[in-house]
């Protein structure tokens, strides 16, 4: 019988670095003979990539229990398309968000009742989603510095339902996260450093975490 793989999610606010430290994380994988898939809630499939169109048109004004279900629709599709089929065939998932993006920014951010997040969420996927083999979060404190980092990938000019919101929203998004992670279990990295450090300090949690050799 084929061992189930990992789940494994890198979180923490926009301008973190995710992205980028889910693709070194799974060049690591490689290195060491680990097959692995990527996606970027709320991204992944064709359905979620429609989905997410909705979700990033700032012009589309909705509250934050439409925001809700615009994600676990897309997250039930990426799950059940995507991450479980490759799990059950013993290949790694590595993703880049998950349900405590939700609980950041529709929860702390847009005051939506977190209990009703959590159920939701526990709803559109199964528990294996909910409780990840690894969970990450990337702080970072300096909001001049994860602005810049935005804006050098352009999306400043034409910021979208999150990014054009005011500055005590992501405050509030911003402290979440170590909250989220404290109750959670995931650890949180400083997302300050270079990304070959920030890389170096995920593959060795990763490696001692996973028991990766």
């Amino acid at each position: 019988m084929t061992e189930r793989g990992k789940y494994i999610v890198i979180e923490g606010h926009d301008g973190t670095g995710k992205s980028s430290q889910v693709e070194l994380l799974r060049d690591n994988l490689a290195e060491v003979g680990i097959d692995s898939v990527e996606f970027h809630e709320p991204d992944g499939t064709p359905i979620a990539s429609e989905i997410r169109k909705i979700i990033k048109n700032g012009t589309l004004e909705r509250d934050g229990v439409t925001n809700l279900f615009l994600f676990n629709a897309a997250r039930h599709d990426i799950w059940y398309s995507l991450a479980r089929p490759a799990l059950s065939m013993g290949k790694w998932v590595v993703a880049s968000r998950n349900y405590y993006s939700t609980l950041a920014y529709q929860g702390y951010g847009e005051g939506i009742d977190k209990d009703l997040i959590v159920n939701l969420t526990r709803a559109a996927t199964d528990e294996q989603y909910m409780t990840p083999d690894l969970a990450m979060v990337l702080s970072l404190d300096d909001e001049q510095e994860r602005l810049s980092r935005i804006n050098s990938r352009g999306e400043l000019e034409n910021p979208d339902t999150f990014e054009s919101k005011d500055g005590g929203f992501q405050d509030r998004v911003r402290l979440a996260y170590p909250e989220i992670a404290s109750k959670y279990g995931a650890t949180v990295l400083s997302a300050a450093k270079s990304k070959c450090d920030i890389a170096d300090d995920i593959w060795a949690l990763t490696c001692f975490s996973l028991d990766v050799k």
